[in-house]
C-alpha cells in the first residue's frame, strides 16, 4: 500500500511540475504575448479606419525587436510602445509592476484651469454634497458646481440640497458647472446628471458595436437617449454654462456631448480631450490586461467624439492671465456682472 501511495505521489509531483513549467513557458513567452496583444486589438479595437492606422505596418516595425527583450520590463515597454501608436487614452496595458498610458491627447494643450484664480471669486468656502463641491459667485447671483470626477457618486438628496442653497438661501439666476480637469468615470453618473437639464426625452448621440473581426465591421447606429424621467432633480429651466478644457475625458466627454443638446446650456472653454470609445478589457496569456476602445460613440449629428468636442464659445487662460478668463466669460454669457 505504501509503495502504491509513493508511486501516486511521484506521479502527482511530476505532473504538477510539468504543468507549471508548461504554463510558465507559455505565459512568459514574449512572442506569444506580443502577438496576443496585437491580435486582440486587431480584432476588437474600434478606431483603426477612423484614425487611418496601418496596424500591420506597426507590427512589422516593432515586432523584430522582440528578440532583444531580456526581461518583463523590456517586454512591457515594447508592448506599450506598440499600443501608444493608437494615440488613445482608453488604451492601457496593465501589469503587476506598471500601467501604460497615452497622454498625448492633452500634453500639448493649454491647461485652462487654475484653482487659485477660482477661489477669489467664491462668495464663501466650498461646500460638499456627494461628489460635488459648490458655492455661489457674484454676491449670490450665480451658482457654482465643481465636479472633479464622474467616479464620485451623488444622490437626488445631494442635488436637492444644492438647489435649496442656490434658490432658497440665495437668488441664483444661473448655474455654472465646472468639469474642467475631470478625467471621466461612470457613464451612469454622466447620464444622470445631464438628465436634470432636459425638458423631454432626447437623442443626444449614437454608438455602434463591432460585429466581426474586420476593422470596419460595425452594427447600425444605436441611439443614446437622455431622459428627464431619470433625473433626480429638474433644472431644465435654468440658465447653465458648462466649463470645459482638454482634460475633460471619457465620461466627461460624454456629459458634454449630452449637454450640448440641452435647451438652456452653453459650453464655454476649450475643446475636450475626447475618449469617445467605450472601453473593454481582455487578459493576455501572461496574466497582464489590456484595455481598449471597443465601442465608438458619436454626437447627435453622428460625428465621432474620439478626438474631442468643441465648446460653443471658445475661451482659454494664457500664461499672462492673472484670472480665470473662462469663468469670467461664463459670467458674461449669463448676463450677470457686478
Amino acid at each position: 500500500m505504501k509503495k502504491i501511495l509513493l508511486a501516486i505521489g511521484v506521479i502527482l509531483i511530476f505532473w504538477g511540475c510539468n504543468k507549471e513549467e508548461t504554463v510558465t513557458k507559455y505565459d512568459n513567452d514574449p512572442y506569444e504575448n506580443f502577438d496576443a496583444l496585437w491580435e486582440i486589438l486587431d480584432e476588437r479595437y474600434c478606431y483603426f479606419s477612423y484614425k487611418n492606422i496601418d496596424w500591420v505596418g506597426v507590427y512589422n516595425d516593432i515586432s523584430p525587436r522582440i528578440n532583444r527583450v531580456k526581461d518583463v520590463f523590456q517586454l512591457f515597454d515594447l508592448m506599450a510602445e506598440m499600443i501608444d501608436t493608437l494615440e488613445d487614452g482608453h488604451v492601457n496595458l496593465y501589469a503587476p509592476f506598471d500601467v501604460s498610458s497615452c497622454t498625448g491627447w492633452f500634453d500639448s494643450y493649454p491647461t485652462d484651469f487654475n484653482s487659485d484664480f477660482l477661489y477669489k471669486h467664491f462668495d464663501s468656502d466650498l461646500r460638499s454634497a456627494g461628489g460635488f463641491a459648490y458655492t455661489t459667485l457674484e454676491k449670490g447671483k450665480v451658482g457654482y458646481i465643481r465636479y472633479s470626477s464622474f467616479s464620485n457618486g451623488f444622490t437626488a438628496a445631494n442635488l436637492a440640497y444644492i438647489d435649496a442653497y442656490f434658490h432658497q438661501l440665495n437668488k441664483v439666476k444661473g448655474i455654472i458647472i465646472d468639469v474642467r480637469n475631470n478625467g471621466g468615470g461612470s457613464l451612469g453618473y454622466s447620464e444622470r446628471l445631464a438628465s436634470c437639464f432636459f425638458k423631454e426625452k432626447t437623442t443626444t448621440g449614437y454608438m455602434r458595436h463591432k460585429t466581426g473581426k474586420c476593422h470596419d465591421c460595425f452594427s447600425d447606429p444605436t441611439p443614446i437617449v437622455t431622459d428627464p424621467a431619470d433625473a433626480p432633480i429638474d433644472w431644465s429651466d435654468k440658465r447653465v454654462i458648462v466649463l470645459s478644457n482638454r482634460r475633460c475625458y471619457s465620461a466627461t466627454n460624454d456629459f458634454i456631448v449630452r449637454m450640448k443638446q440641452a435647451p438652456n446650456v452653453i459650453v464655454v472653454g476649450g475643446v475636450t480631450g475626447g475618449g469617445g470609445g467605450m472601453p473593454l478589457s481582455q487578459e493576455l496569456p501572461n496574466g497582464w490586461m489590456v484595455r481598449f476602445s471597443a465601442v465608438p460613440m458619436f454626437d447627435a449629428d453622428m460625428k465621432h467624439t474620439e478626438f474631442g468636442v468643441m465648446p460653443d464659445i471658445e475661451a482659454h487662460i494664457s500664461s499672462n492671465d492673472n484670472d480665470d478668463m473662462i469663468l469670467l466669460q461664463a459670467i458674461r454669457e449669463l448676463g450677470i456682472e457686478n
